[in-house]
Formats: structure tokens, C-alpha cells, sequence
């Protein structure tokens, strides 16, 4: 292209319309070699530059339910706590599973097995003396309704009924739920 000639910008196949002529410009191979400049026919349109027809109604349908309501202020949520807390329930699950396919914790089992060590009524049973009435209460219900939910599991498993494995480690546990709970001054 001679640097005389006014270009228009190229269309996506690389056509320029210069001095009313429309064209694909010289250029250069990757091994050196030019490409000559190739003129293009008035009234060709290549596929590339063909326009794709977009129905307003039919894009209005697919969006109908994105736009929220009307009049309303968007909503702008950039608090990463509150992006956590929005994933469904079935990607968490998703996340448990890989990380035991994997033979690793999640980062959110390792959070709860520490709340657990620290909150359990075992650990608290140690520290007797040091919690409230209110506080004992509140464990010694919890652990009576630990207890409740076993006893039901284990006759269930007297009647011939097949159990979880987690169900099975409730009936297992029930003893030391009854140690727990006699730590506390409870008895069932």
C-alpha cells in the first residue's frame, strides 16, 4: 500500500477501502517473502464480515430474568465473607468428596474439627468448675439429645435394620456420651 492512499480501518478478514477501492494490504510472510497487496471485488462480503442477525425480542427472552426488577438499585456485593457464604450447599458437599477422594482435609473440615475439639462437651468437661449453670445446662442437653439419637439408631440396628457408617459411630460413641454427661453432674 502506498502511503498517499487514505485507509479506512480493516473489517475483521483484513479488507481497508483505500481511494474507494477495497483491498487486503501487502504484507510479510513469516519467512521473509512478501504477500502482494490483493484487490477485492466491489460487492463481495466475506464470511467473516457477515453481520450476525440478533433478534431484539429473542435476546430480550434469554435475559428476561438477569435485569432483577425494575427501578430497583442493583445490588453490589464485593465482601468476599458474603461470596463464601453464597456457595450452594452441593458445591461444598463437591469439595468434601474431592478432598477425601484425595485423602486431604478442606480447610473447612479442619475449621470445624477444631471448633469441635474446643467446644466438644468432652473438652468442656474438663473445665467443669469453670463454666456457668447455664452453660452446663445447655451441654448436658445437647449431650442427652446425642444420647436419645443413638439409642434410637442402636435399636434400629437390634431390629436388623442396616445403618450408615456415620450412624454406626453414634452407637459406638454412646458410652462415652454417658461418661460426658455424668462429667457434668447429669445423669440420664
Amino acid at each position: 500500500m502506498t502511503p498517499s492512499r487514505t485507509s479506512t480501518p480493516p473489517t475483521k478478514s483484513g479488507i481497508v477501502v483505500a481511494d474507494g477501492q477495497r483491498l487486503i494490504p501487502a504484507s510479510l510472510r513469516p519467512d521473509g517473502s512478501t504477500r502482494k497487496e490483493i484487490r477485492v471485488r466491489p460487492g463481495y462480503l466475506p464470511p467473516e464480515d457477515v453481520e450476525v442477525y440478533k433478534n431484539s425480542r429473542a435476546e430480550a427472552w434469554k435475559n428476561r430474568g438477569s435485569g432483577g426488577v425494575p427501578g430497583a438499585m442493583p445490588v453490589v456485593n464485593h465482601d468476599a465473607a458474603k461470596l463464601e457464604a453464597a456457595r450452594t450447599k452441593n458445591a461444598k458437599k463437591k469439595e468434601r468428596k474431592r478432598a477425601k477422594k484425595e485423602g486431604g482435609d478442606t480447610e473447612e473440615d479442619r475449621v470445624k474439627q477444631e471448633a469441635n475439639e474446643t467446644a466438644s462437651p468432652a473438652a468442656s468437661s474438663k473445665n467443669v468448675a469453670d463454666t456457668s449453670p447455664e452453660e452446663k445446662e445447655k451441654l448436658a442437653k445437647a449431650i442427652r439429645k446425642k444420647i436419645r439419637q443413638a439409642n434410637d439408631l442402636k435399636t434400629r440396628k437390634e431390629g436388623g435394620e442396616s445403618l450408615l457408617p456415620e450412624q454406626l459411630a453414634k452407637v459406638i460413641k454412646l458410652s462415652e456420651l454417658m461418661r460426658q454427661l455424668n462429667a457434668l453432674g447429669y445423669s440420664e
